[in-house]
């Protein structure tokens, strides 16, 4: 991720868990990170992984396309690229993204917040995609929904693969 890549999302972690009331211990705590790699993060520092930004995002309760959303840059590691396309403005939210796994990947994605949805159309190659012991392997213009609140896999073979993705949130339910 490029400089200004990252100070905007560290502005933009800071801005969304102060406005939670979480203290840099408490959400480094619950996200499972070092307290010196959340503040490197909020002061534009580091280089966080996917997984860690769906953590922080998970923690912070928000989708991970709010999270990200002011980043214009592919997101990438391990030979997957993520862009974020668009967040729906109603509710349930629903984000849309572009993803891009190299030949030979293995993601293995940790859940998103309870009652989430993801709906894949494979563009182009083949992956093997869902939950941890129920995935399905896809071929060009073949599409997936499956509940994304519990672990789930992206795997290639020998060649790349374009998806579209949606994630579609659970609204909470008044406590």
């Amino acid at each position: 991720m490029d400089k200004l890549s990252l100070g905007t999302l560290g502005q933009h972690l800071q801005t969304l868990r102060q406005a939670q009331g979480w203290s840099l211990s408490q959400l480094a705590a619950a996200a499972g990170i070092a307290k010196s790699n959340l503040s490197r993060l909020e002061q534009g520092n580091g280089n966080p992984t996917l997984d860690t930004i769906w953590r922080l995002a998970v923690q912070l309760k928000v989708p991970f396309g709010t999270l990200v959303a002011p980043i214009a840059v592919p997101l990438g590691e391990d030979g997957v690229e993520v862009r974020l396309l668009d967040q729906g403005k109603d509710r349930p939210q629903v984000d849309a993204y572009w993803m891009r796994c190299a030949p030979h990947t293995l993601r293995l994605a940790e859940p998103h917040t309870p009652g989430a949805r993801e709906s894949l159309i494979l563009i182009s190659g083949t992956l093997e995609a869902g939950p941890e012991g129920d995935t399905r392997t896809l071929s060009a213009g073949d599409t997936l929904t499956f509940a994304a609140d519990r672990p789930h896999l992206y795997r290639t073979e020998d060649t790349w693969a374009t998806l579209l993705l949606s994630v579609v949130y659970q609204e909470e339910s008044p406590s």
